[in-house]
C-alpha cells in the first residue's frame, strides 16, 4: 500500500515547487535563529552577568554639586523621600542607594619585604545591581575576607596608562584575583582588620565595592552616630530612551554619570534591531509554510480521483496521508538541520569580529538557539499533518455526499 502511494506521490510531484518552498523555509528559519543567536553572543557586552535574555539598563544618579558642595542651599545625600519619589516613576523598574564607609578604610600590600599602604574607601549597593556572579559575592558574618569589586576602568587605567609607559607588566583579571591585600577599618575607638579578595571588576559601577551586608555591620560597630543617606543612587530603568528621564532630571537638579545613558540606548536600539530580524525571519517562513501547504494542496488535488478510489476499497484516510506527512516532516528537518549549519558557521565568523573588540566575551552556546529551531521545527510540522490529513478527510467526505 505505501509503495502504491509513493508512486501516485511522485507522479505529480512538483521538484520547482517543493525546492522553492524549501529555499524560502530555510531563508526564513535561518534568519530567526541567525538572530536570536546574534542577541545572545553581543547582549553580553552591555551587561556582563549575561545571565538573561533580555536585561535592564542602569543610571547612577547624583545631585548637581555646586562651588560650595551643594546646588542652591540643597544637601547632595539622597533622602527617603526623594529615593521614594524617584522609585514610583513610571520609567523606574529598582532603585538603589550608594551606602558609604563612615568610617576610615586602609590598604595594604607586602611584596619582597616592602609594605604599601594608601587611605581608600569602601561603598555597597544591594546585592540585585552587581554586575559579577553572585555566588562569588558573598560574606559570611564573623569571617576575616572581605570579597572585593573594582570598577573596570581601574584595571584598564593600570594596564594601558601606568603600566605601558613604566614598561611595567600588564595584569589580567584572573592574576588580580590571586592578590591578597590587608585591610584596616578605623572608627569608635576600634582596629580591625581583614583580608580583601578582589573578586571581580564591575563595568556598570564606578566605585570599590564590599557586600553591603558587611558594609551595614561595618557601620553599626565603627560609626553607630551616623546617619548613613546615599549621595548616589543606582536606577534600573525600563527604557533608557523615554523623555521622561531627562525630564524628571532636570527638574530636580539630578544628573547621570558619563556615558550611562548611551550604553543604554545601545542596548534598546540593539533589542529594536533584533526584534525587526525575528520579524521579517518569521513572516518570511510564515510564507513559506504557506508554499507548502499549497504545494501539498496542489499535490492531494490531482490525486483526488485516485485517492478517492483508495479510500473506496477500505484504506483508512490516516494510511493515505501518511506519505504526504512523511515529505513535508522530511523537508522541515531537512531545513532544521541546514540552518543550525549555517547559523554555526556564520557565528564563527562575527564572534571572532567581536572578540576583538571586546576579549572578554566568551559569547553563549549554541544549544539554546537549536532548542528554538527544534521547538519552531515540530510545531510546523504538526500543523501541517494536521491540515494534510483534514485534507484527506476532506475528500473522503465529498465522495460520501455524491
Amino acid at each position: 500500500m505505501n509503495t502504491l502511494l509513493w508512486r501516485l506521490l511522485r507522479q505529480h510531484l512538483s521538484i520547482g515547487q517543493l525546492t522553492g518552498f524549501f529555499l524560502a523555509n530555510l531563508f526564513g528559519m535561518v534568519i530567526v535563529l541567525l538572530g536570536i543567536q546574534f542577541y545572545r553572543d553581543v547582549a553580553p557586552v552591555f551587561d556582563e552577568r549575561g545571565n538573561s535574555f533580555l536585561k535592564g539598563d542602569y543610571l547612577t544618579v547624583t545631585k548637581k554639586v555646586g562651588t560650595l558642595g551643594s546646588l542652591a542651599g540643597k544637601s547632595t545625600v539622597f533622602t527617603h523621600a526623594e529615593i521614594e519619589e524617584l522609585s514610583k516613576q513610571s520609567f523606574a523598574r529598582s532603585v538603589g542607594g550608594f551606602m558609604p564607609a563612615q568610617f576610615k578604610v586602609s590598604a595594604g600590600m607586602r611584596q619582597a619585604g616592602f609594605e604599601i599602604s594608601t587611605e581608600m574607601f569602601f561603598e555597597s549597593v544591594p546585592d540585585s545591581f552587581v554586575d559579577i556572579d553572585l555566588n562569588r559575592w558573598k560574606y559570611e558574618a564573623g569571617s576575616q575576607t572581605i570579597p572585593i569589586i573594582i570598577p573596570k576602568d581601574y584595571l584598564n587605567l593600570y594596564n594601558f596608562g601606568f603600566a605601558q609607559s613604566r614598561n611595567l607588566p600588564r595584569l589580567s583579571e584572573g592574576l588580580m584575583g590571586l592578590i591578597r591585600m590587608n585591610i584596616v577599618l578605623r572608627g569608635n575607638g576600634q582596629t580591625e582588620t581583614y583580608t580583601g579578595n578582589i573578586v571581580g571588576f564591575s563595568n556598570r559601577l564606578n566605585t570599590l565595592l564590599v557586600p553591603q551586608s558587611f558594609m551595614i555591620a561595618a557601620n553599626r560597630r565603627l560609626a553607630p552616630q551616623a546617619e548613613v543617606l546615599p549621595s548616589r543612587l543606582i536606577v534600573e530603568v525600563k527604557n533608557p530612551t523615554d523623555a521622561s528621564i531627562a525630564r524628571f532630571f532636570r527638574e530636580k537638579g539630578y544628573e547621570t554619570e558619563d556615558g550611562k545613558l548611551d550604553a543604554g540606548k545601545a542596548t534598546s536600539f540593539l533589542r529594536l534591531i533584533t526584534g525587526i530580524v525575528l520579524a521579517v525571519g518569521l513572516l518570511i517562513s510564515l510564507l513559506s509554510f504557506y508554499i507548502l501547504m499549497l504545494s501539498i494542496f496542489l499535490l492531494l488535488q490531482k490525486n483526488t480521483v485516485k485517492l478517492e478510489s483508495l479510500l473506496l476499497i477500505g484504506y483508512s484516510p490516516a494510511r493515505v496521508a501518511f506519505p504526504y506527512q512523511m515529505l513535508t516532516l522530511v523537508l522541515n528537518a531537512l531545513v532544521f538541520v541546514v540552518s543550525i549549519i549555517i547559523v554555526n558557521a556564520a557565528r564563527g565568523y562575527y564572534v571572532d569580529g567581536i572578540r576583538q573588540l571586546f576579549p572578554q566575551l566568551e559569547g553563549s552556546s549554541i544549544w539554546a538557539t537549536a532548542v528554538v529551531g527544534a521547538v519552531l521545527c515540530i510545531v510546523v510540522s504538526a500543523i501541517n499533518m494536521v491540515v494534510v490529513k483534514r485534507k484527506v478527510l476532506s475528500v473522503r467526505l465529498r465522495r460520501a455526499d455524491h
